[in-house]
C-alpha cells in the first residue's frame, strides 16, 4: 500500500476478499489506528465479517500472522524502507510472484497436538501439503475454484519464478540503496585545531583550562 489510508487499507482488503477461494468470515488485526475506526468495522459489518483485534501488548496472538512476516516477507525483501512509487510498483511485482511460489510450491506442517510432561514437550504434526494442495481438500472450496488453482498449477514454472523474483529484489535493493546514498550528507571536514577560527566566522570565546602544575 502507499500508506496507511483508510482507501489503501479497505482497497487491499477488497482484493484479497475477491482472490481467496474460500469465503472470508473474521478480520484479526492488531491495535494500528490503520485497523481500529469506523471505516473497517463498517465494512465488515457490510459483508458479516466478525472484526477482531489482538491484544495490547500481546504480540503472540498473532503469531501465525508474525511468523509469517519473517518467513515470507523479510527474507525476500530484508527491513529497508520502500517509500517511493517505483519501489511500490516493484514490490506489487515480486508479491505476485511470491505468492505464487508459497502457495502452490513451499509445503508447510501444522501442529496438531503439543502435550507438556514436566519439562519435556511434545508435539504432533500433520503431513506437510502446500496451502493449494490444503484449499484443494477443503470442502468449502467450491468445484470452479478448485479448477481455476489446478490450471493455475499446471502452468507454472517455479524456477522461472524464482529466478524473476531474484531479479526483481535486485532491482529494488539497486534502488533503495541509491536512495539511501543521495540522502546522505556529506561531511563537512575535520575538526579545526585549537585556537582557530571555526568555518562559520565565529571565534571561540570560551576560556581556557589549564592543567595546574
Amino acid at each position: 500500500m502507499p500508506n496507511k489510508a483508510r482507501r489503501w487499507v479497505i482497497a487491499a482488503l477488497t482484493e484479497i476478499a475477491k482472490i481467496m477461494p474460500f469465503p472470508l468470515l473474521g478480520v484479526d488485526s492488531d491495535n494500528g489506528s490503520e485497523f481500529i475506526n469506523h471505516h473497517l468495522l463498517h465494512w465488515c459489518q457490510q459483508r458479516q465479517i466478525t472484526f477482531t483485534r489482538s491484544r495490547p501488548g500481546n504480540s503472540n496472538d498473532g503469531a501465525h500472522v508474525e511468523q509469517k512476516n519473517w518467513a515470507v516477507v523479510r527474507t525476500v525483501v530484508g527491513y529497508h524502507r520502500y517509500d517511493t512509487t517505483a519501489e511500490l510498483v516493484l514490490l506489487r511485482k515480486i508479491w505476485v510472484l511470491q505468492s505464487q511460489l508459497t502457495n502452490y510450491f513451499l509445503a508447510q506442517q501444522k501442529l496438531i497436538s503439543k502435550v507438556r510432561d514436566g519439562a519435556k514437550v511434545t508435539k504432533r504434526y500433520d503431513v506437510p501439503a502446500t496451502p493449494h494442495r490444503r484449499a484443494d481438500r477443503h470442502p468449502v472450496v467450491t468445484a470452479e475454484d478448485k479448477a481455476i488453482m489446478t490450471d493455475t498449477y499446471d502452468e507454472l514454472n517455479p524456477a522461472a519464478i524464482q529466478r524473476q523474483v531474484q531479479a526483481l529484489t535486485a532491482e529494488l535493493l539497486t534502488l533503495t540503496t541509491s536512495k539511501t546514498a543521495a540522502r546522505t550528507k556529506p561531511r563537512v571536514g575535520a575538526a579545526s585545531p585549537p585556537g582557530s577560527a571555526p568555518e562559520s566566522g565565529r571565534l571561540d570565546t570560551r576560556p581556557v583550562r589549564r592543567a595546574a602544575s
